[in-house]
Order: C-alpha cells, then sequence, then structure tokens
C-alpha cells in the first residue's frame, strides 16, 4: 500500500509561484506512473501533469502546459509539481496520485489512480 503525502499549498498572489511536493512511503515509486491533479470548488477533479515510470516522459493537460512542471525522484521517493505564472482559476486542492495500469495521457486525461494522497490547499487571490 502506497501512502503519498503532499506539501507546499498555501497562498500566492495571482502571477506568483508555488512548488508542491509529494512524497511516498510505504512502496517504491519507481514502480508507478505519477501525476498531479485538482479540484477546484463546484468542480470536477482534473488532471495536470503526469510523467513516466522509466525515462521521465512528461503529459500535461491543457490546464498545466506551459505553466507547470513535473518532475520527479526516485531516490528521494517524491514528486514535485512546479507551478508559475498562477492565476484565480489555479485555485482548488492539488492531490498527487499513482498508478500502474494506465499509460500518463490516460492517467492524467481521465484522472486515474491506483492511490491518491489528501491534497495540499491552493489559493490564489487576484
Amino acid at each position: 500500500q502506497v501512502r503519498l503525502v503532499e506539501s507546499g499549498g498555501g497562498l500566492v498572489h495571482s502571477g506568483g509561484s508555488l512548488r508542491l511536493s509529494c512524497a511516498a512511503s510505504g512502496g517504491a515509486l519507481d514502480f508507478y506512473r505519477m501525476g498531479w491533479f485538482r479540484q477546484a470548488p463546484g468542480k470536477e477533479r482534473e488532471g495536470l501533469a503526469c510523467i513516466t515510470l522509466r525515462y521521465n516522459r512528461t503529459y500535461y493537460t491543457e490546464n498545466a502546459e506551459g505553466r507547470f512542471t513535473i518532475s520527479r525522484d526516485d531516490v528521494k521517493n517524491t514528486v514535485t509539481l512546479q507551478m508559475n505564472s498562477l492565476k484565480s482559476d489555479d485555485t482548488g486542492r492539488y492531490y498527487c496520485g499513482a498508478t500502474s495500469g494506465v499509460n500518463v495521457q490516460r492517467m492524467c486525461s481521465q484522472v486515474i489512480t491506483d492511490y491518491r494522497g489528501q491534497g495540499t490547499q491552493v489559493t490564489v487571490s487576484s
């Protein structure tokens, strides 16, 4: 059983940056594709950025492309999401997830995870 714990959320002004981290325990991340997801108030959970388990190939959805960067460190068992040029629409609860069952494109576009953390809140003030 993989346990994921997110950190790094907070309050930031529009145009600012945040760096989210996801720490894993109970299993090695190098068996899983990893991703970041978010749920805004009143909206469904959406995928943002996902990364393969080898070669670190990445996939970004439209809302993340060009502004967010996902990376992983399988030695430290962590996954990070660097978020730049934040907008008020980026406000929401951010989750990291892991899956071994589907490719990163499906993982992100269809929000598929085997494991998911409790999330960290990001609030962007305009």
